[in-house]
């Protein structure tokens, strides 16, 4: 492994420990948004601060890299979790979410870990069942809030979420651009991490 890469494994994995806890979801001490500033706070933060949340959008970014206009497939998730937020807002309930949303870590990791590419319907199958649960996640910390804060929050965490994984996107054809003969190897370990990471968030999603 170059040094590059391992400092890039030991950031990655710094970032995700640093977003706090599955659990851990809401960037105004469980208060709810009463502005619009606030909302959008609130939006903008939930998705950094989610261990979940964050692992999974880095690793649709980087597994974007595999598919021909690849950028599209994280916006698709972003999208599926807007309509997820709003089955949660319409009072739709969806069953175990918290494990089903530390499971898609697990696979979105273990789909970058594999580094191969799969089917493009598949995959955008799973970005829209994925979509759903991290959205009806999102829509837990914004119940009950009026109009203008939730307006803010929707527009923060869409934002944030097309920002990270945009980035990551981004990062994932430079490497692969710069360091062709060892990038997918760096790109397996990055998907590793992001495994391990999300095999602790269903084994403590499971255990609660």
């Amino acid at each position: 492994m170059s040094r590059s890469t391992r400092t890039g494994v030991l950031s990655l994995a710094a970032l995700l420990l640093s977003s706090g806890s599955a659990f851990a979801h809401h960037a105004m001490d469980y208060q709810m948004p009463q502005t619009f500033a606030q909302g959008l706070l609130s939006g903008l933060g939930h998705p950094i601060i989610g261990l979940d949340h964050l692992a999974f959008v880095l690793a649709i970014g980087l597994i974007g890299t595999l598919f021909a206009r690849g950028y599209l497939l994280p916006l698709a998730f972003v999208a599926a979790t807007l309509a997820g937020c709003a089955l949660h807002l319409a009072e739709w309930n969806l069953p175990v979410v918290e494990p089903v949303v530390s499971g898609t870590v697990v696979l979105g990791g273990a789909l970058l870990a594999l580094y191969r590419a799969v089917d493009t319907r598949v995959f955008t199958g799973f970005m829209a069942v994925a979509g759903l649960f991290h959205g009806y996640a999102y829509g837990e910390s914004i119940i009950g809030a009026e109009t203008t804060p939730l307006a803010a929050y929707l527009i923060g965490f869409t934002v944030i979420q097309a920002a990270i994984a945009l980035a990551a996107f981004g990062l994932g054809k430079v490497l692969l651009t710069s360091q062709a003969t060892t990038a997918v190897g760096s790109l397996r370990v990055f998907g590793g991490v992001i495994t391990a990471a999300g095999v602790y968030l269903l084994a403590s999603a499971l255990v609660v």
